[in-house]
């Protein structure tokens, strides 16, 4: 019924992507964390070496859905499996320089659940082997956030156009990005049936970019403020056209979206959580002899054994999770236990990490203090950790999990 070997495949593209994070990312995220961006030549070699951010359908001219067409023993796709891999590897290399992969980063599944044939030869069409672009995912603003019902980016229809008014906030890649997936609504008091998905692409009248956030944790991605006013974007940039929304589908196109990129997030909390404990655990068998009959010495091998029990532990949740979205089993509850459960790992982790090393742990020149900064934001983007629990409270009493 379980199965925790991995496969051929994944085992070849854990080791290569291990590899590419260990040679290729680590030795730029100190610099990249300085100076809030990555080396233009590791962007170059990153789409030499055909790596994107998101994934582009295989029938789009990409290859990154074209793994997913791979089945295991069962017959199961491995998309969101292979993605949790590279999610955790990469992360492990730095989660901040990963996100500037070009790509349609989470601009991507929206395009893809929601989009009519021509939108995604479109949209998917712009990344072509070799060249440096960016998509990007506009739901967040002000004040909707995790709240994805409470968004108040207006959209009316005028003509042959959709006009946009609005703010959007903290969006990845939203300053670089050659379109962006806007949400917006036709009657905030609709709540999710008033939503609305288009493709903004850069260059639209009324549509600029606001200021680039100077943040605390993965400062090597950018993080911009999008305002739209009075931004009039073409009909045929409505994502599925108009019959799409006589549906719950437009807010359930955005909910699609979480239910893969959760796993995914939980998979790079994993990434950095395991880096700060192998740093942990080198730090001590060169440093300590954990056999003496010392009180510390007994705390510390404590604290190394949980954490890496929880990491354990986190690591086969979001597995799972991933599991399940390849098997086509709805995963809503798995995917936010999955992400909350590991960003509080994460935290921890990296907090007994640096307990652990001490002084050490604390040099501005030391990963340890950059990977502490950079775990907070795991429990804030792609739905707080209060929001997940929301999440998996009401599937709970609304409709339970096949585990409970």
């Amino acid at each position: 019924m379980i199965d925790f070997d991995y496969t051929a495949t994944q085992k070849n593209l854990r080791e290569m992507i291990h590899w590419f994070a260990e040679y290729e990312i680590r030795p730029i995220s100190l610099q990249s964390d300085r100076e809030h961006a990555v080396p233009e030549t590791f962007l170059r070699k990153v789409v030499d070496m055909g790596i994107g951010g998101g994934v582009i359908p295989k029938p789009m001219g990409g290859e990154g859905e074209g793994a997913g067409e791979e089945t295991d023993a069962r017959g199961s796709k491995q998309g969101n499996r292979f993605a949790i891999i590279g999610a955790e590897e990469t992360s492990w290399g730095d989660a901040g320089v990963i996100m500037n992969f070009p790509g349609p980063g989470l601009g991507g599944p929206p395009i893809r659940f929601m989009g009519t044939k021509e939108q995604k030869e479109r949209f998917f069409g712009i990344f072509k082997p070799g060249t440096i672009k960016y998509g990007a995912y506009g739901l967040t603003e002000p004040g909707a956030g995790s709240d994805v019902a409470g968004i108040r980016t207006t959209c009316r229809k005028d003509g042959t156009a959709w006009v946009l008014n609005g703010t959007k906030c903290f969006i990845t890649n939203g300053g670089k990005a050659d379109w962006v997936v806007i949400f917006a609504t036709v009657d905030a008091a609709q709540g999710r049936a008033g939503h609305r998905a288009f493709v903004v692409e850069k260059g639209t009248p009324g549509f600029r970019l606001g200021k680039i956030e100077d943040k605390m944790g993965l400062r090597a991605s950018e993080t911009a403020e999008l305002v739209l006013e009075d931004c009039r974007v073409p009909e045929e940039n409505l994502l599925g056209g108009e019959d799409l929304y006589r549906s719950k589908e437009g807010f359930m196109g955005a909910m699609k979206t979480f239910n893969s990129s959760r796993p995914m997030v939980a998979a790079m909390a994993v990434g950095i959580a395991r880096a700060a404990l192998e740093r942990a655990r080198d730090f001590v068998k060169e440093n300590y002899v954990l056999a003496r009959p010392l009180a510390r010495y007994r705390q510390i091998a404590d604290l190394l054994a949980t954490d890496f029990r929880l990491l354990e532990a986190a690591r086969l949740m979001t597995w799972r999770a991933a599991w399940m979205a390849d098997d086509g089993i709805p995963n809503a509850a798995e995917a936010s236990m999955s992400k909350a459960y590991a960003a509080q790992v994460g935290q921890k982790c990296v907090t007994d990490a640096m307990q652990i090393c001490g002084a050490a742990g604390l040099a501005s020149d030391a990963f340890l203090e950059k990977w502490f900064r950079d775990m907070k934001v795991f429990d804030i983007f792609e739905g707080t950790g209060q929001i997940q629990r929301i999440v998996i409270s009401k599937r709970i009493l609304r409709d339970p999990p096949a585990s409970f």
